[in-house]
């Protein structure tokens, strides 16, 4: 490897290269999850909820729990909970 002021040129080169490869790989991912959410769109899914599920399922089960309990309070707050029926 050569040293110049003090950066090893070869390793230096590699790690930009692999950074490189690896941006143009998480660009074609990007690509295609564009693509998929399009054709899920145009079989008249709500991309919108389509991505809100995506991100739920990446949650644990205790951590979705307490978002949604968090967000009805808010929501009870500002008046915006839905009623509850009454027996």
């Amino acid at each position: 490897m050569s040293d110049v002021n003090g950066v090893a040129q070869d390793q230096l080169r590699s790690f930009v290269e692999r950074i490189e490869r690896l941006e143009e790989e998480k660009k074609t991912i990007s690509d295609d999850i564009k693509d998929v959410y399009a054709e899920a769109k145009g079989n008249g899914f709500d991309t919108k909820v389509l991505r809100r599920v995506v991100s739920l399922r990446k949650q644990d089960q205790n951590e979705r729990q307490e978002q949604e309990a968090i967000l009805d309070l808010y929501l009870q707050a500002l008046g915006m909970a839905p009623d509850l029926p009454k027996d």
